[in-house]
């Protein structure tokens, strides 16, 4: 019993700081809601904002004008979709009013029980990379907990635990981190970081590529020597990222051996402290492409860091299928492989879709633009049998590639899917991979890839 009221005095131990403080957050998004429900269950006073308000709000949470922010607010919490050149959050600066994220609060108040994390970040192959950890890890007998960017925000993963007590089990937290959660961290210091590579990407938001590198080596900032950051030694931009950093570096690469993981002879290898470890064949593997190496030898080494226990992480590799709308095998008719990249939102993520295939491609691109530069698909002209241009990149993209490739406009999903079909010939892949963001005719990528699905399925009816 003594040490049942011990164990509720260190949980609360996080909360203390917010009890009866008055917040305010700002965005009512996954990332939202879970920073109102952190914060009411602390005992705050919490004032909620946005344009667009979901209904029913929690308990006990004052709705207030967007762009108001009120009297006596101490915190703000602003959700990763809010722009930091938003009045609300400039508002909150001018006034000294400290501003946070939803991943800075959770750090805070889980952060006096000591449980590691380990942060997954990079312009794509976080998904994938922070799942095959979750994976691993689970198959080593550990307690993870995982979320963030991926899923559910890790504020609400985490709350069931603190109420229930379980929580203080728990081996380590693993999350995947945008570069819109980075921007707002203060204390967020994670014992092992994984820098997955950098490529243009949110350029709609941030200022500059650089701005961009800027945000992602945040998740750096906070490391000790006793950390551990983990770097693709293949990206010139990343593999520096170890220069101001205090923490030990290990790198991974598909190109040549280094210190760390590796791809030899079409084996993966890890190689700590001079022993070197081989996992499996890259064959063995169910998920694909030179990409998916890169995010297996990622994953591999933070996990061997935590349990220097090779068997689980070969039984992972071997198991693992991947995720969806990631790569996503949909069907095969008449010869012509359909397949779901609807999570490739940027162009470099589709780069690399098409580099993990062989063959002819019919491509589904395009989107809502994020101020991508698709030129760097004019080196497949040689493979892209077609372009179908979708959303309201449509023109961005024939301007960009139509002195390479064939574009061809369609009017929805189920549009592109029909033109695609009537294009491709036997042994070719059609593609949905649209190097954009889905907004502009879905609700999600997620969305997005549902459609493109049941597209596919209607196609196989119809023929």
């Amino acid at each position: 019993m003594i040490l049942e009221v011990m164990d509720r005095e260190l949980i609360e131990k996080g909360f203390e700081p917010l009890r009866g403080i008055k917040a305010l957050v700002v965005g009512l998004g996954r990332s939202g809601l879970s920073a109102l429900s952190l914060l009411r269950e602390a005992g705050a006073y919490v004032y909620a904002t946005d344009r667009a308000v979901p209904s029913p709000l929690p308990e006990g949470v004052e709705l207030v004008p967007y762009g108001e922010v009120p009297g006596g607010t101490e915190l703000v919490v602003s959700s990763p979709g809010v722009a930091p050149e938003e009045e609300v959050l400039r508002k909150a600066k001018r006034k000294g009013i400290e501003l946070i994220g939803e991943l800075e609060l959770t750090y805070r108040v889980l952060e006096s029980l000591g449980i590691p994390w380990i942060a997954v970040t990079g312009t794509n192959g976080k998904s994938t990379t922070t799942s095959l950890i979750d994976f691993m890890l689970r198959l080593s007998g550990l307690k993870v907990v995982t979320g963030g960017n991926i899923g559910e925000a890790i504020g609400q993963k985490v709350l069931p635990l603190i109420r229930d007590g379980s929580i203080l089990s728990t081996d380590y937290i693993v999350a995947e981190v945008s570069s819109f959660q980075l921007e707002t961290i203060e204390r967020f210091r994670p014992q092992i970081a994984l820098v997955l590579n950098i490529t243009p990407d949110h350029l709609d938001r941030y200022n500059s590529m650089d701005e961009y590198i800027e945000a992602k080596r945040a998740i750096t900032k906070n490391q000790k020597e006793q950390d551990w950051i983990i770097l693709n030694q293949d990206d010139p931009i990343v593999r520096g990222f170890s220069d101001d950093s205090p923490a030990r570096a290990l790198y991974f690469s598909i190109k040549e051996q280094t210190t760390g993981g590796y791809l030899r002879e079409g084996s993966l290898y890890i190689s700590i402290n001079d022993r070197e470890v081989e996992l499996v064949s890259a064959d063995a593997m169910p998920i694909k492409g030179a990409h998916n190496v890169e995010n297996a030898l990622a994953a591999s080494l933070a996990t061997y860091i935590v349990t220097a226990e090779p068997e689980p992480i070969r039984k992972a590799l071997r198991q693992f299928r991947g995720l969806e709308h990631r790569m996503e095998l949909v069907a095969v008719k008449n010869g012509v492989t359909y397949i779901n990249d609807s999570k490739g939102t940027n162009v470099g993520a589709v780069v690399k879709s098409l580099e993990g295939l062989t063959g002819w491609v019919v491509l589904i691109l395009g989107g809502r633009d994020k101020g991508g530069d698709f030129s760097p698909l004019r080196r497949f002209k040689d493979r892209i049998r077609r372009v179908i241009a979708i959303g309201e990149a449509k023109t961005k993209i024939r301007r960009s590639l139509g002195d390479s490739l064939v574009i061809e406009d369609a009017e929805d999903m189920f549009d592109a899917v029909k033109k695609a079909s009537g294009v491709a010939l036997r042994g070719d892949t059609v593609l949905l991979s649209p190097g954009c963001a889905s907004f502009d005719m879905f609700r999600s990528f997620e969305h997005r890839g549902e459609v493109f699905k049941e597209a596919v399925k209607r196609l196989e009816k119809n023929e």
